[in-house]
């Protein structure tokens, strides 16, 4: 092996550093005290021991004119328990992950061979190569990278939105006594009118021109993602109980948590919904006319720009704010954004990337290609009406057997959903597996149009057997499976008949709730969706959706201690993160969402002033009129 200049100053620096540790220095002894050792609880799953991240970079020793010594942090990767403990175990092959601190002039090469003969005397081994492994890329110093072109850019655009947010709400607050008066650029910026959009509540009554129950949908199924995706970074750990997941995976309660993406199909529904209702209205309106190519351009407009925002964020942005042991160990790669960001932008990324720029964007992707669709099946059913909504259930029907059929010939059952990538893309990212609830959807909103302004009067027993039948399904959706995520195993077409009908299921139980609501029969589930309580959070859920895994990545990244996993203290962070995305949604909304939403209106033909972007507008429905229904 050949010895490099930053070889010899590696030595240089070890000898310095033995030196004045044996002399009793400070900064000697605070690079030992820095290191982690075997990980306390490693039979109980925990291979982390961090150290002191703080105290080995913030060392910085001018030890002579010529030399300076820096902390370097690094994680070592080694299998202890084979050697201390001769196990013959699986667990044996889960290398320990410690914590070392260097001179930041040894390289990690030169501190796997140093380390791996420092075991291979204390252990008394014949050898130790090869057990010690050491990512360069992985280790840190307290230097600072310097801010990229492209990074800085990032900061002046967020800079110059919040000046013109800043300089607009002072000017409304102070100088302006007639909102009536103000100026509309001044109101497309100013973040009191648009906070009023936001937090204007009213109570919903009997004959509202709103299905006011989709607020609470979306807003409950929001939280649903949320938690979920929470519940991913606490799994991933560190924790230092990790082998105690096995025990959590056997509760009832893990099947509530695995099966959240049953909420990305609510969105779907609602999306399929909306867009008929909205669709149809405006089409009457028109006489049969569609302006295609507004549509495009306005569901372009309204979701792109914070898309490209939160890929710059991510990806420039997220670095710089975290810093701890843990912060090159995240679970998302955000470094694709740089191979993959026009794909995103395209929203093709989930069929042209097999690495995401931003993982949780694949429901945008999968949201405008349906939307991209919509045309076709909005003058369909205006032409043919109910000829083209058999047609449609002929598709949901052809769709669910592709699906059913992909899972069957390729042998993908529930787990590989969860952690196979090629799963993932076939059953979970592919826009036809979510097509079903977004057409079932659709076809529940052309019932609604053809019924606007109909009262249905059903007998109490029918509209109990709708709920009994309601909750049933969404149960068996949840719970189908077993009464724990690990459950009896179920073969390849048990698994394949519960995917496929799960997907018909849910939606079909969200089109009774939804039903029951517009005519009366909700009870208490109405007053609790209902509620305009969840108006605020519902205006803000496509920011909510975007920024949450930028704080969820960050809390989780910048740990400096092991984490300790319960449903409490995952609960406990969850809201903890749920806040602060919300409060960083609402600074972001009414400083760059809301303003684009307006400078949009200003531009486009046939908008409102001030409008604001939503992920989904909300149907006006008609007061309903009396109409027997036959129970």
């Amino acid at each position: 092996m050949e010895y490099s200049q930053q070889d010899f100053q590696c030595v240089a620096d070890l000898t310095q550093w033995m030196n004045s540790f044996s002399k009793g220095s400070y900064w000697a002894l605070k690079m030992i005290d820095s290191w982690g050792s075997i990980p306390s609880g490693y039979l109980y799953g925990n291979t982390y021991d961090l150290g002191n991240y703080d105290e080995c970079i913030r060392i910085n020793k001018l030890v002579t004119s010529s030399q300076n010594i820096k902390g370097k942090y690094c994680f070592m990767k080694l299998p202890l328990a084979k050697y201390l403990l001769g196990m013959d175990l699986d667990i044996s092959i889960v290398k320990m992950k410690i914590a070392i601190c260097f001179p930041d002039s040894c390289t990690a090469q030169l501190m796997e061979r140093l380390v791996g003969q420092l075991l291979q005397h204390l252990l008394q081994l014949k050898s130790a190569n090869g057990s010690v492994s050491i990512n360069e890329n992985r280790c840190q110093t307290g230097d600072s990278q310097p801010l990229d072109g492209l990074t800085i850019y990032v900061i002046v655009i967020l800079s110059l939105f919040g000046f013109a947010t800043l300089l607009a709400t002072l000017y409304d607050y102070f100088l302006c006594h007639d909102q009536d008066q103000l100026n509309r650029i001044v109101k497309i910026f100013s973040a009191r009118a648009n906070s009023r959009g936001i937090f204007r509540i009213v109570e919903s009554k009997p004959n509202s021109n709103v299905i006011d129950c989709l607020h609470g949908l979306r807003c409950m199924s929001l939280i649903w993602v949320i938690f979920g995706h929470e519940y991913v970074y606490g799994l991933s750990g560190p924790n230092i109980n990790q082998w105690a997941l096995n025990t959590w995976f056997k509760k009832p309660f893990s099947l509530i948590i695995l099966h959240a993406p049953f909420s990305v199909d609510t969105f779907f529904f609602i999306s399929g919904l909306l867009l008929v209702v909205i669709g149809l209205r405006s089409m009457e309106r028109s006489k049969g006319k569609l302006n295609i190519f507004l549509m495009y351009l306005h569901r372009y407009l309204r979701l792109t720009p914070i898309l490209a925002l939160a890929i710059l964020v991510y990806w420039k942005l997220m670095p710089q704010l975290i810093n701890g042991p843990l912060a090159d160990y995240g679970i998302m790669d955000y470094s694709a954004c740089e191979r993959t960001w026009y794909k995103t932008l395209l929203y093709v990324q989930n069929y042209a990337s097999s690495n995401m720029c931003l993982n949780h964007s694949w429901y945008l992707a999968v949201d405008m290609q349906l939307y991209l669709f919509s045309p076709i099946l909005l003058i369909a059913v205006y032409k043919w009406g109910k000829k083209a909504a058999g047609g449609i259930c002929i598709l949901v029907i052809l769709l669910s057997g592709c699906l059913f059929s992909t899972m069957l010939l390729n042998e993908l059952s529930r787990e590989n959903v969860m952690n196979s990538e090629e799963s993932d893309r076939k059953l979970y990212y592919a826009t036809h597996t979510h097509a079903t609830p977004w057409l079932i959807g659709f076809l529940f909103g052309y019932f609604l149009h053809l019924n606007s302004g109909k009262r249905f009067q059903l007998s109490w027993p029918f509209v109990w057997l709708g709920w009994v039948l309601s909750l049933a399904m969404i149960f068996t959706c949840i719970y189908g499976t077993g009464g724990s995520w690990i459950g009896p195993s179920l073969s390849t077409l048990e698994q394949s008949f519960y995917y496929t009908l799960t997907r018909i299921g849910w939606p079909l139980a969200l089109s009774w709730v939804v039903f029951a609501c517009i005519q009366g029969y909700g009870g208490l589930a109405n007053s609790f969706l209902s509620s305009p309580l969840w108006h605020p959070l519902s205006r803000l859920s496509y920011s909510v959706y975007i920024w949450h895994m930028f704080m969820q990545e960050i809390n989780h990244r910048r740990k400096h201690t092991i984490s300790y996993f319960t449903d409490y203290d995952m609960m406990l962070q969850f809201w903890s993160d749920f806040g602060f995305t919300v409060i960083i949604s609402y600074v972001l909304y009414i400083a760059i969402e809301a303003p684009l939403g307006g400078l949009e209106s200003l531009l486009l033909p046939n908008r409102k002033a001030n409008s604001r972007p939503k992920s989904s507008p909300q149907p006006e429905v008609k007061k309903p009129t009396e109409v027997t229904a036959s129970s």
